[in-house]
């Protein structure tokens, strides 16, 4: 078992979007930093997420406009951690959730993201990220047929 925490291995430099910023904006972001998650936030403080996803889904297929306000797409159910949750316990909330990666916020503020390459690649005890990703990938491999 790991008892390495979030802080050690998050990464604090994450491009963030606002809710003055519209849809294509996001994606432009997007794509500059090669990312499909970027954090909606108000000052600091974390109020969504915005995936490559949910402009598919909740933008283009519903015929909005690149102009569209970024709160009409981004999902605001968020799950985060803190930078004290410990790596096997962020794998297990990614695994449970089938999610990726995964904010971390102290006092509401977000401070970071982990993604589950960083628990596989900066973790020294890899069984849980790996198992995560595992998981997480077999059913998207189902989805996929």
């Amino acid at each position: 078992m790991s008892s390495r925490t979030l802080r050690e291995i998050m990464t604090t430099d994450c491009a963030t979007v606002t809710l003055q910023d519209n849809v294509y904006e996001a994606a432009v972001k997007m794509k500059q930093e090669d990312t499909g998650f970027i954090p909606v936030v108000d000052g600091k403080k974390l109020i969504g997420v915005l995936t490559d996803r949910d402009i598919v889904i909740r933008g283009l297929a519903e015929k909005r406009e690149g102009s569209a306000a970024i709160k009409e797409v981004m999902s605001d159910k968020v799950v985060s951690v803190t930078p004290e949750t410990t790596v096997d316990e962020a794998a297990k909330i990614m695994a449970d959730e089938q999610i990726r990666r995964l904010p971390v916020v102290e006092n509401g503020n977000l401070v970071g993201i982990v993604s589950i390459g960083d628990l596989a690649v900066r973790s020294i005890y890899e069984n849980e990220a790996g198992e995560a990703l595992s998981q997480i990938s077999e059913q998207n491999q189902h989805a996929l047929h």
